[in-house]
């Protein structure tokens, strides 16, 4: 296998929205470069990079996938990694993530005349992060495929960073060739794609975009910029290195157009990726921090000491663990062994592998700017940097979506927790976008995530992977319990059915404590109740607070003062004293208004202008309160507080109400009493989780 050096690599992630075809044309570009013998589809199943059993079954990708191949053409010969990731929005992180390790994107859109919510999303987050893109119009060969509204409406929204670099040669509202802005060659569609001379009544169009693309160009280097106002000629290679530059500054965003199905246009995306996207050497070094947290730069050196970063897990069931990478700087090597920065241990690098969907090919080094596979990495996990001892450095964690989405999750079968829960742990391997945590309170397990369903599908790898099967349900949200008024307390146990006797009696005060949750005053006179005995009384009450007296929730904001009792001198023991306290406390607070708390979260929301009217109706509906509004980057940050049971699906409704567009941040902030009109409804549920239970 021929060797690569960093300037003749390209590691391109294929992104946007769901369902318009970066698989296919994942498909497409490895059968042009002679990496399969046919091209398959993702409606039969048979694609390299869809090969999970449930993206097959239902047809769309869920986990980011790797291919590569080799590619020659005029501009160079060059070895693609392509990074193929899912579209639909529970699964943004895949992008995020193969975004880090990519030193481009292929920005994939249909044609229906507006700029999908996936689309959009995927350039805004390149434009955010200074990620080189070319943005591919799929689908010329679909009915009603509108490529000029299309154009318009990505003109519109990113104005001056859109550069076609191709007209459309149209019949019966159909693309059937292409004139190429960048070299003036014109291309007909056939069973092979042939050079035609432009057509007269496409000239006046190709010398406007070609005079549109030179001035891109030239805005992007000081030097074209001079030659530009001194009415000098570019030639083909220097508005290629004028418009490469401004696609490596962010600046420009090359627009081609085409059929991934019908594999038409994708010669020619394959052609500008080699020519306009950055290779490893090209693109900016990786930042990472040294073992004395300061900032250094990584540069894509293969001279230089091994740095890898790990950007993906996934669990093959013939080689086990494997470990995607990237090689940052200098050659990793099998054999060799390298020191995981994060775990503070040292792994050995047993097997690489160059990647093509499910099948790896054995390799013995890859060297900078490379993609691959690591197998069997011992206590490496995604995130991890793996370095050679002479330096050691870390690169920073990939900000992922926060799961905004909570459920509990229950064995289907009775005796199977222990398994579901080992199951979920070893799928964080391959998915770090979702949480498994336990609450205390409630005591059930819950799976935290970005969207349903991202978590059905973690209970479908559970079933395929692992054999088990899991049930999600909404959770128990954790209210609590607490009095309104001052009332005193009596508890008196009293115990002589033969043996040794129990005696215990307490007089307490209960009041609202809203300085804390919990505090217990001794104001016993006379020693009415023995000083031995008065820890056991307080001990007694915390015990009992653990159940409330209206739905057994925990009980908060109480202040018990003993102030009275009595004993006996034989039978009186801690036990007794302790009952007795539990039954002042039922005594007590039935009688001091006692009521529920329920715990309020805080929210910022983004969404655009156009859907804040929408929003802020809704927050009231769900008993919210609005804290304020302001304007970020053009989007409206909706600052709001609301009751954890009205938002429980919050992530679901507000993409619903956002077309998608909406996102949300939410922490817990206090908790604060439920209308009583609610908490009828509580003590009813409360009931039925008792009676389960």
């Amino acid at each position: 296998m021929a060797d690569f050096s960093a300037k003749n690599i390209r590691n391109v992630a294929l992104i946007g929205h769901g369902g318009e075809g970066k698989t296919t044309l994942a498909e497409a570009i490895l059968f042009n470069a002679k990496a399969i013998d046919r091209q398959g589809t993702t409606q039969d199943g048979n694609t390299v990079m869809d090969f999970d059993s449930e993206e097959i079954a239902k047809k769309i990708s869920i986990s980011m996938a790797l291919a590569n191949c080799y590619y020659e053409c005029e501009f160079g010969s060059a070895k693609f990694n392509i990074l193929d990731t899912p579209g639909f929005f529970d699964f943004e992180g895949e992008m995020r993530l193969a975004l880090s390790a990519a030193d481009g994107a292929v920005v994939v859109s249909g044609l229906g005349g507006s700029v999908s919510v996936g689309t959009e999303k995927a350039l805004d987050y390149c434009i955010k992060n200074n990620i080189p893109a070319i943005l591919f119009l799929n689908g010329t060969d679909k009915e009603n495929a509108d490529y000029i509204g299309t154009m318009h409406a990505l003109k519109e929204k990113y104005t001056t960073k859109i550069a076609p670099m191709q007209i459309p040669i149209m019949q019966n509202e159909k693309m059937i060739g292409y004139v190429n802005v960048l070299n003036g060659k014109a291309f007909m569609f056939g069973d092979t794609t042939t050079q035609v001379p432009i057509p007269d009544e496409y000239k006046d169009e190709y010398d406007e975009l070609k005079l549109k693309l030179v001035e891109s160009a030239a805005e992007s280097d000081e030097e074209m910029m001079e030659k530009y106002f001194a009415g000098e000629t570019f030639t083909t290679e220097e508005i290629i290195y004028g418009v490469k530059k401004g696609v490596l500054q962010g600046s420009c965003i090359p627009v081609i157009a085409g059929s991934a199905v019908c594999n038409k246009g994708v010669y020619n995306l394959m052609n500008e990726m080699v020519s306009l996207l950055p290779s490893p050497a090209d693109a900016k070094p990786a930042v990472a921090f040294d073992k004395n947290g300061d900032a250094v730069e990584i540069a894509c050196d293969e001279k230089a000491p091994a740095a890898v970063k790990i950007f993906k897990t996934i669990a093959d069931p013939f080689v086990g663990r494997l470990s995607l990478f990237k090689v940052l700087a200098g050659c990793v090597k099998t054999g060799m062994t390298l020191r995981n920065v994060n775990k503070d241990s040292d792994e050995k690098i047993s097997a690489l592998y160059f990647v093509k969907g499910k099948k790896q090919d054995a390799v013995d080094s890859a060297c900078a700017g490379d993609i691959g596979a690591i197998a069997k990495l011992q206590n490496t996990s995604t995130g991890d940097t793996l370095c050679d001892a002479s330096r050691l450095v870390t690169v920073p964690q990939v900000e992922l979506p926060k799961p905004v989405l909570t459920m509990a999750v229950y064995a289907a079968k009775k005796g199977d927790e222990d398994k579901v829960f080992s199951g979920l742990y070893r799928l964080q391997d391959e998915d770090v976008s979702f949480t498994v945590t336990k609450n205390a309170e409630t005591g059930e397990m819950l799976v935290n995530g970005v969207g349903e369903t991202q978590l059905e599908l973690i209970c479908k790898k559970l079933k395929n992977k692992f054999g088990v099967e899991a049930v999600l349900k909404e959770p128990r949200i954790a209210y609590r319990e607490t009095i309104k008024k001052a009332v005193d307390a009596e508890g008196k146990h009293k115990k002589q059915s033969g043996g040794a006797g129990q005696y215990g009696h307490c007089k307490i005060k209960f009041s609202p404590y809203p300085e804390g949750d919990f505090l217990f005053v001794d104001s016993v006179v006379g020693g009415a109740v023995p000083r031995q005995f008065i820890p056991a009384v307080e001990k007694g009450l915390v015990e009992a607070m653990q159940h409330g007296v209206l739905a057994g929730y925990p009980a908060v904001n109480i202040r018990a003062e003993l102030y009275d009792g009595s004993y006996h001198e034989v039978d009186s023991k801690e036990i007794a004293f302790k009952i007795a306290a539990s039954l002042a406390y039922k005594d007590g607070c039935s009688k001091a208004n006692p009521t529920i708390l329920e715990p309020i979260y805080a929210l910022k929301i983004s969404v655009p202008d156009a859907f804040m009217g929408d929003i802020l109706g809704d927050m009231n509906k769900r008993r919210g309160r609005i804290l304020g509004v302001e304007n970020v980057d053009g989007r409206q940050i909706i600052s709001a507080e609301a009751p954890l049971s009205e938002i429980m699906k919050y992530a679901t409704d507000l993409r619903s109400m956002t077309q998608g567009r909406g996102s949300y941040e939410l922490e817990f902030v206090r908790y604060e009493e439920v209308p009583p009109q609610q908490i009828p409804k509580i003590i009813e549920d409360a009931k039925k989780w008792e009676n389960k239970d």
